[in-house]
């Protein structure tokens, strides 16, 4: 049953994904797409404490708490959504070359001018002809970045949908209570709307979301 909002964040929050992965951890990230498979194969494989410790992303950007938990935890998710090469090193994309390597040449270039200010992005589970990205731009109140949506149904946008990955792994877990419907639909949420806000003044001036007109 999905929790009711409430104040919790960051690390808080990761921890009531982890356990509610640890009580089903061969349960589908996503129930309507079986190809993103399952939370946790087992065994699960934690990211090594020394590796961990020192760990920043390869802008220099700190990883957010909710990430540094969650990978103490188990890296094989993000492992398969490529944010990983040999070893342990992060492997991110500008915003214009995933949507290049998810969209086609067509659709994507539609988001390469967002590069420069996006250009550190990883791709999330979720969304079928869309997709959610972790961009590490700037953080907000709890040390955490913006996930956002890429759509091209219509219009191609980028548009905010979670105010942190910790946020993002409680939605697709199961664990919030969406009050309303779209991707911004956070941004009212009592708990949640305040992060989104500021996201929002941080990146689109005070907009949830930008047309991508290439």
């Amino acid at each position: 049953m999905a929790l009711p909002a409430s104040a919790v964040h960051g690390v808080a929050l990761t921890e009531r994904v982890i356990a509610r992965v640890e009580a089903a951890p061969s349960r589908p990230v996503l129930d309507y797409a079986p190809w993103a498979g399952p939370w946790v194969s087992a065994p699960s494989s934690p990211l090594p404490v020394d590796v961990l410790d020192g760990a920043v992303f390869p802008s220099g950007r700190p990883l957010p708490p909710s990430l540094r938990r969650r990978l103490a935890f188990d890296s094989q998710l993000l492992r398969r959504f490529g944010w990983f090469g040999s070893a342990y090193g992060f492997t991110p994309r500008t915003l214009g070359r995933l949507a290049r390597e998810e969209f086609g040449d067509g659709w994507g270039a539609c988001y390469e001018p967002l590069s420069a200010r996006f250009d550190e992005c990883f791709l999330l589970p979720g969304g079928s002809d869309s997709r959610r990205v972790l961009a590490t731009c700037a953080v907000d109140e709890y040390g955490e970045y913006p996930v956002f949506a890429l759509d091209i149904d219509d219009l191609p946008c980028i548009e905010l949908m979670h105010p942190g990955l910790d946020v993002y792994l409680a939605d697709t877990a199961g664990l919030i209570a969406r009050a309303g419907q779209g991707y911004a639909a956070l941004a009212d949420d009592p708990a949640y709307g305040p992060r989104m806000r500021t996201h929002a003044r941080q990146v689109f001036t005070g907009a949830l979301a930008q047309e991508c007109l290439g």
